[in-house]
């Protein structure tokens, strides 16, 4: 089994910053794709930013260039670097993680097994 614990979350106003951490904890050789999905209220959770053991990344259009998600397999941890924020970005946060590298490159929800409880992050304008 595979435990994810997020931190970091909060309230900022437009164009500040936040960095969410993840702690991986368990098997957590099965980890191969990491990465960070968010679901506004009424909304479909909706993929942000993963990366593979080998430190591929694949971000979403709307996060390109002001996300930056980064791991650090010594210390199991997972991290989103989240800059210049918008009130669009405001939702809760979720670290997952999924047995493929594959779902790095076509992430889907269906397909990441293991998730952490999520992190509320707030955006005013």
């Amino acid at each position: 089994q595979v435990q994810l614990v997020e931190s970091g979350g909060g309230s900022v106003q437009a164009g500040g910053s936040l960095r969410l951490s993840c702690v991986v904890s368990g098997y957590t050789y099965s980890t191969r794709c990491m990465g960070w999905f968010r679901q506004a209220p009424g909304k479909e959770r909706e993929g942000v930013a993963f990366i593979d053991n080998a430190a591929s990344t694949n971000y979403a259009d709307s996060v390109k260039g002001r996300f930056t998600i980064s791991r650090d397999n010594n210390k199991n941890t997972l991290s989103l670097q989240m800059n210049s924020l918008k009130p669009e970005d405001s939702a809760m946060y979720y670290c997952a993680a999924a047995f493929s590298d594959y779902w790095c490159v076509s992430p889907a929800v269906a397909e990441f097994p293991f998730w952490g409880q999520g992190t509320e992050v707030t955006v005013s304008s």
